[in-house]
């Protein structure tokens, strides 16, 4: 499956490029059902074809008119939320007690990486308090959700890059009636996919370099 692949700090990151949510989905949930206390750590970085994604805890009635967008029911934290060709995705597969890493800490470490990705590109993002994610002058541009088992975690977060923005409009975003969805590009930035996918791939290993001690390396 992967586009390329590379083990950087002992974690292997693999680029997937285009690959129906459905396929990844079950890629991880398998990978880590079979993974052992020696199994690597992974980061896995993609796009998707347009889908909306139902979380854990999401509501029906918050998806108000899919249209020809299938909706897929995820093991996800979180509400609906939407993605399509345009958006990166990053999913963590990290072994969570050996890197001691709470799922407080997890949280906090994706909307780090988001935020210090858009600053790399000159934007200011922010966190709010009861809505995870990460916003650009109230707007909403990237989002998380994970899913915790046998001490690991999966799924991750999605940062809009350069995507079309109308699905958007057909569901209450995580939840939230009216919440206003960005990417980088309406805010004035354009960057390839390669380029942000690195950038997202530096600032994860930066915040994770403490826990991984000897084995962390510049990217």
């Amino acid at each position: 499956m992967p586009r390329s692949s590379e083990s950087i700090g002992g974690i292997d990151v693999r680029r997937l490029g285009l690959v129906p949510y459905e396929t990844v989905f079950a890629s991880q949930a398998e990978y880590t059902s079979a993974r052992s206390e020696a199994s690597n750590d992974q980061v896995w970085l993609v796009e998707h074809p347009a889908v909306f994604t139902m979380g854990q805890a999401a509501k029906s009635e918050h998806i108000l008119a899919a249209g020809n967008i299938p909706v897929v029911q995820s093991d996800r934290g979180g509400q609906v939320t939407y993605h399509g060709p345009g958006q990166t995705v990053v999913y963590y597969l990290l072994d969570l007690k050996r890197l001691k890493l709470s799922v407080r800490d997890l949280v906090t470490l994706a909307e780090t990486v988001v935020i210090d990705s858009l600053a790399a590109f000159g934007i200011q993002g922010e966190t709010k308090h009861g809505a995870p994610g990460v916003y650009v002058n109230g707007s909403k541009i990237g989002s998380l959700g994970f899913r915790i088992r046998k001490g690991c975690s999966y799924h991750g977060l999605s940062l809009n890059r350069a995507m079309d923005l109308e699905p958007f409009s057909r569901i209450n975003p995580c939840g939230f009636q009216g919440l206003e969805v960005t990417d980088l590009l309406k805010q004035g930035v354009e960057v390839s996919a390669d380029e942000l996918e690195a950038e997202l791939i530096n600032q994860s290993f930066t915040h994770l370099s403490e826990r991984l001690g000897a084995r962390a390396i510049t990217v």
